[in-house]
């Protein structure tokens, strides 16, 4: 999978959704394998802007994305 650019919660849900559904998992599924409730993940998809960051890392982590946080100056932004 390419690099994915997340500069807000939506577009962040938008990789977390795309991810689970190119992984074949539905959110039902997600919920059982993580532990995190499936209105969570929903609203979390949807771009909720108070989503726990452990939770959101959480789904990162088992979807199998791996966060990289870039300092600024040290890549141009699309």
């Amino acid at each position: 999978m390419a690099n994915i650019t997340v500069t807000d919660p939506s577009s962040l849900g938008d990789a977390l959704r795309k991810t689970r559904k190119t992984l074949k998992i539905s959110q039902e599924d997600l919920s059982l394998q993580t532990g995190i409730s499936r209105t969570t993940i929903r609203a979390i998809e949807q771009g909720k802007q108070t989503a726990h960051v452990g939770l959101v890392l959480q789904l990162c982590r088992d979807l199998g994305l791996t966060v990289v946080i870039t300092a600024p100056g040290t890549v141009d932004r699309p």
